[in-house]
């Protein structure tokens, strides 16, 4: 097992230069790449908060009797994952447990109507494979609503039909790497060469088990200490430098 080497002590103050150097040693050697979904591509409850879509969840198991299943923490959770695994723990492969990861996947479906793009995030998807990065989803959210999404940004065929995401087995949820190695196997990628691209602790987790380098996007001071926490050494909180150090690379390497 490998992990993400790159260490980053950078300070407010530090130079733009020694940014983007740090980044292109990360990027260089990369010729696979797997992105987290909700939270690098796209804000995908931005139209509706995802605090909301758990409250519903947990609405929906009150008026069927089945509150109890959750504890008082679980039920102020704002994380409809959180909720949907902890069902699954009670209760696992059940008839219920289906009907609560159909549920969930129509609100993502939903969603994908008022999802916001990550910043700068399309050029460098785009570039990525332009230069001939192999590219892959991988994620917790239901495949047919990321594929929607992508499709309407005029993406996906960036990706198809490397997308990796929940399965009816939600034991391997990430922090379980089962996503990230079936996109490894899928794309016959080293993962000495392949670079994850997560905004949570679960995909750092995720990737670290499957022994895959990982870059931290981190839109915000909560989610860089959360990351940082969980041991990621490296983390960007735009995109803009990454899409210009993926373009300059593929750039020396155009004949």
């Amino acid at each position: 097992m490998t992990s993400d080497s790159t260490q980053s002590d950078a300070t407010p103050t530090e130079s733009a230069a020694d940014e983007t150097e740090r980044l292109r040693d990360v990027v260089a050697p990369i010729r696979f790449v797997l992105f987290d979904f909700d939270g690098p591509i796209c804000r995908l409850f931005a139209g509706r908060p995802a605090a909301d879509v758990a409250r519903d969840l947990v609405q929906w198991l009150k008026e069927r009797g089945l509150r109890g299943l959750l504890t008082a923490e679980e039920k102020q959770q704002p994380d409809p994952y959180v909720v949907l695994r902890a069902v699954h723990r009670r209760d696992p492969r059940s008839d219920l447990v289906v009907e609560l990861e159909r549920w969930l996947t129509r609100q993502e479906l939903h969603a994908v109507t008022t999802a916001m793009p990550t910043a700068y995030v399309d050029p460098l998807i785009r570039t990525w494979s332009a230069v001939g990065a192999r590219l892959a989803v991988t994620t917790n959210n239901a495949p047919c609503a990321v594929g929607r999404y992508l499709e309407r940004r005029g993406i996906l065929e960036c990706f198809a039909p490397h997308i990796y995401g929940r399965t009816q087995d939600l034991s391997r949820l990430k922090p379980d790497p089962d996503c990230v190695e079936r996109a490894l196997r899928a794309l016959g990628a080293d993962p000495r060469a392949t670079l994850m691209i997560g905004d949570a602790p679960s995909d750092y987790a995720a990737a670290r088990q499957a022994g895959v380098r990982f870059l931290g996007y981190a839109r915000n001071d909560r989610k860089a200490r959360l990351l940082r926490e969980a041991g990621a050494g490296h983390l960007v909180d735009s995109l803009e430098r990454l899409s210009r150090v993926v373009y300059a690379i593929g750039d020396m390497k155009a004949p």
